[in-house]
């Protein structure tokens, strides 16, 4: 069954469309939830409930763009909110530190562990990192999407940066150590 026959079928609320949509897009849109949610847990509750909101918006669907485009900016809208009412964007400091530049080696570091450090980090700072660094937001859309301003976008985005580059360094003067 073709995409736009599944979505007009998720309209009508047919469960057997929407168990294919959902097989056909949980792997993509659980990456997402990943990458936004503080663990694995969090993320599974993320992508459920995701779901329940795809399907109840799925007539709002107008066939512009691609429709797995158009369900993971649900994902990232409903992560987000869960933050916005966790009020986890209170600002600390506009100041912003120096840019840190951040180079992984892929060789060195494997996915599962840079996964684990986005995770790890405070949520502010993970949703930032995420929003700029992964999905290609300006900070003027995150700030929007947010609810914050500009300057504090750009110092959460350094602040996860350098961040995460300790921790990588961390990890790999651990490496080298262990390999002697």
């Amino acid at each position: 069954m073709i995409v736009e026959q599944l979505i007009h079928e998720c309209s009508n609320n047919n469960t057997k469309a929407q168990e294919q949509v959902y097989r056909l897009l949980a792997p993509k849109l659980f990456s997402v939830c990943l990458k936004y949610s503080r663990n694995y847990e969090e993320a599974q509750d993320n992508l459920q409930e995701s779901f329940l909101i795809i399907f109840d918006k799925i007539n709002q669907y107008k066939n512009s763009g691609s429709f797995e485009g158009w369900a993971k900016r649900i994902v990232i809208n409903y992560v987000l909110q869960q933050y916005r009412k966790q009020n986890v964007f209170e600002i600390v400091s506009e100041k912003i530190p120096a840019e840190e530049e951040l180079e992984i080696d892929d060789d060195s570091i494997s996915i599962e562990f840079l996964t684990k450090i986005i995770q790890e980090l405070p949520d502010r700072y993970r949703l930032v990192f995420n929003l700029y660094v992964l999905d290609g937001y300006s900070h003027k859309e995150i700030s929007e999407m947010l609810g914050i301003n500009i300057g504090t976008s750009k110092s959460n985005l350094a602040r996860a940066k350098a961040i995460l580059k300790t921790k990588i360094d961390v990890n790999s003067s651990f490496d080298v150590k262990k390999s002697k």
